[in-house]
């Protein structure tokens, strides 16, 4: 039985290697993920070998309610059996509910919605709404920002080594300093439709912003007549402690973009979702903007199965009194290896552990993975480690991690002396 284990291994990085791409491959052997995730529950990933893993990614964000939660898992199957696709040209009962229940949650008079399959995709229509409605062409985004890798979205994002190899890009696009209330003031122009933020950088390295920037950012968008859109992609759904991050500072978009844990970790949906009167143009011309797979009904299902988990569960209250728990750990383990660890922050259970040199990154990664902790560094700023667990991780699972990081701080230590 372990021989066939092996081979269906050794078969299935063979066929990434081919197929897929070597250099992915190559990087995942070197981390010591030479191994293929075969089942998951709950914050735990269980390898073919029956290795476990406590999940400190989460999938980026996407399982705030645990790996195949049962009550997601089950609305998915009954729709599944009932009608698995739209035909788009009939009314669909989950999709109306699921748009009826975000507006509901999210800030404001946020109240529109429409529905696509990712989070680059919902960046991509708010842009588009956003040139629509006020009839001009330049958007603001931040450096290190990060708001997907499509055409548009991938403008936006503030990171050169995914902009330059595209160039040229879309026109238009400016990227200031994050949390830079001065320099988006500069930046402004008669020609200004958008300004573009996460409300905490998630990819730039978990950066969170001073507590009176957004709330600026959006007195500066009055005053100036342009539009702020926050991608909560994410930060939204009980992550940072609140339903969506930019309730920390009573702040409201005039479009707001989500997607990842929406979808319950079992199906693939994202959205964004306007104010009314930043709606009219879609409603002069209802077909200016559509999705084959966007609303479909298994991922509305999803979707409106999670925001009840999320909301019975009250997993934004449990985010905020663990990540504080989990954060205060952390900061005694940056006290113990202060030559190791620079910085810690975040919110709720969005954290970043930033290392003092890139280089200790991978080695602290490979040693993680080794005690079976999953977690990755940010994509924009590889000196952070990022600690994004399902929001139903336990405290027990927490001192877990703590201690296994502690045990690979410790290991990584010792090797950077020899190499000395």
């Amino acid at each position: 039985m372990e021989q066939e284990r092996e081979e269906l291994v050794e078969a299935t990085i063979d066929r990434y290697e081919k197929y897929i791409n070597p250099a992915m491959a190559r990087l995942f052997r070197f981390m010591g993920l030479d191994t293929i995730e075969w089942e998951a529950k709950g914050a735990v990933i269980i390898d073919i070998h029956g290795k476990q893993y406590i999940d400190c990614l989460g999938g980026y964000g996407v399982f705030n309610i645990g790996h195949a939660h049962p009550r997601v898992v089950e609305a998915v199957e009954k729709q599944l059996y009932r009608m698995p696709l739209s035909s788009k040209i009939l009314f669909s009962e989950s999709q109306g509910k699921l748009a009826e229940k975000l507006a509901q949650i999210t800030p404001g008079d946020l109240q529109y919605t429409f529905f696509c399959n990712s989070g680059t995709e919902a960046v991509e229509g708010a842009l588009k709404l956003a040139r629509l409605h006020t009839g001009k062409s330049e958007i603001i985004s931040t450096k290190n920002s990060f708001h997907g890798k499509t055409l548009g979205a991938l403008s936006a994002t503030g990171r050169d080594l995914f902009t330059e190899p595209c160039q040229p890009l879309l026109p238009g696009f400016k990227h200031i300093t994050f949390g830079d209330i001065e320099a988006l003031t500069e930046a402004i122009t008669e020609n200004t439709a958008a300004v573009i933020l996460e409300p905490i950088q998630g990819e730039g390295g978990i950066i969170v912003p001073p507590d009176d920037y957004l709330p600026q950012v959006r007195k500066l968008c009055d005053e100036r007549g342009i539009l702020l859109i926050l991608d909560e992609v994410q930060t939204g759904f009980g992550r940072t402690g609140e339903m969506f991050a930019s309730m920390h500072y009573k702040v409201i978009p005039d479009i707001m973009t989500i997607a990842k844990a929406l979808g319950g970790g079992v199906m693939p949906i994202g959205a964004f979702i306007a104010r009314p009167e930043v709606w009219e143009t879609f409603i002069t011309s209802p077909f200016i903007h559509t999705s084959t797979f966007g609303g479909n009904p298994l991922a509305c299902s999803a979707g409106l199965t999670t925001i009840e988990v999320v909301e019975e569960e009250k997993l934004a209250e449990r985010s905020k009194e663990l990540g504080r728990y989990f954060i205060n750990h952390l900061v005694i383990l940056q006290s113990r290896y202060p030559e190791l660890i620079s910085q810690v922050r975040g919110k709720g259970l969005l954290i970043g552990i930033e290392l003092t040199d890139e280089g200790i990154g991978g080695m602290l990664m490979a040693e993680l993975i080794n005690r079976g902790i999953m977690v990755a560094y940010t994509l924009n700023n590889p000196k952070v480690i990022r600690i994004e667990p399902p929001l139903v991780i336990t405290q027990e699972q927490i001192d877990q991690v703590v201690n296994a990081l502690d045990q690979s701080l410790e290991q990584s230590k010792v090797l950077l002396e020899d190499d000395e």
